[in-house]
Order: structure tokens, then sequence, then C-alpha cells
């Protein structure tokens, strides 16, 4: 299982010697993460991923080849033809020079329940799902959703799992490793449960969490 940081902004370097294996980057202006500044040197070994809220695919592109992003992860009403025609341009720049293919991720929102035949126009067109906890935010709203809803998940897209998580979890993490609805989740996405203001990350518990749950 991976690990994703998300909402990164005051103190990127150090979240970096920790290796995650993904560091998202929030460009939705009303965010208090917005990030707006230079992103430092990172090791290949770390995906920059773009967080976007019904962003135009020309606003998204010029970030993507701004930040040398490889992932963009899209939180809004983002339609399977926007994440098609998205794909498919920066893939068609990225064969006819030397630049990495732009992997997709589409975010989902659950609360109580939810209805899984939404993902199925989305398979074709998304490289993974990200399923995160309905509030007021589009992410970064600080509580997790039932993650036993997970059982009825009838694809298998990799996913990452967000919403509220922090070392509170660790348990509940380990037990839902446990069950055959974590057979496909890809990574732990983790934001403000892990921060002492929004944008900076408290490395101490980032480390903790990586080593109890053995993320290497």
């Amino acid at each position: 299982m991976k690990l994703k940081v998300c909402g990164m902004k005051l103190n990127t370097s150090e979240v970096a010697t920790l290796d995650p294996d993904y560091l998202g980057f929030i460009f939705w202006e009303p965010s208090k993460r917005l990030f707006d500044g230079s992103i430092p040197e990172l090791p290949e070994s770390i995906k920059k991923v773009g967080v976007f809220v019904d962003a135009t695919i020309e606003e998204i592109v010029a970030k993507v080849n701004t930040y040398g992003l490889r992932a963009v992860q899209l939180h809004g009403k983002e339609s399977p033809e926007f994440c098609s025609d998205l794909k498919k341009l920066k893939n068609d720049r990225a064969k006819a020079s030397e630049e990495t293919s732009l992997e997709i991720i589409k975010v989902f929102s659950i609360k109580d329940d939810f209805d899984f035949s939404v993902l199925a126009p989305y398979e074709n067109v998304c490289d993974f799902f990200l399923f995160d906890t309905k509030g007021k935010l589009p992410g970064g709203n600080g509580f997790t959703f039932c993650w036993e809803l997970l059982k009825n998940y009838p694809s298998s897209k990799p996913y990452f799992l967000s919403g509220g998580i922090g070392l509170d979890e660790i348990e509940k993490i380990r037990e839902f490793q446990r069950r055959p609805e974590s057979k496909y989740c890809h990574a732990i996405d983790v934001n403000s449960k892990f921060e002492s203001e929004p944008g900076l990350k408290d490395i101490k518990k980032l480390k903790k969490f990586k080593e109890v749950l053995n993320i290497e």
C-alpha cells in the first residue's frame, strides 16, 4: 500500500525526506492550501499530483507543464469525456516529445451511501479512483466515511482511500487491510490530520504513520 501526502505548501522538502509515493499540490483558489510557489527538486520516486476542482483543460495542462506534474486529481464534476480529452491531449504531446504521460485520478465523495454505478463511464478514461468523505469542501474535511461501503466496490480499478485519515485510524486501516474490499486499495491519502496549520505538515506524525503501517 502506497502513501500520498496531499495539501503540500509550506514544508515540501521536509516531507519529501520521508519518501512518500505521491505529493499533492492543490490548485483550487478557495483552498487554504492553495499552492502558488515553486516546487523544490524532488526524488524521481515521488510523483507530483495536481489537485483541481472544475478547472479547464487548458488550466490543468498549464499547471502540469509548469510544475512537471505526473498525475492530476479531479475533485469536481468532471465528465468522463473531460477526463478522456485531458488524458488524450497530454499523452499525445508526451508521445511527440520526451514528456511523461499523465495519470488521471477521479475523485468520488461518499457519506452514508454511494451508487457505485456512477463509476462505470470512467473505467476506461481514468487510471485511478479516489474515495473521499463528502463534506462542505471538496476534500480536507477532516473526517472519514464508512469504509464498509467499499465491500460493494464493483471494479478492479485501483483506488486511493482518503478522508480524515490520521494516527487514530491506524487500527481501522489494519482491519480494513484484512478485508476483501481492500484488495484494490492502491494508496492511503492523508492531509489535514497531519498538520499543525493548513499546508504545514507534522513530520513526526507522518513518520510514525508510515513506520507503524510499514509503508515502504
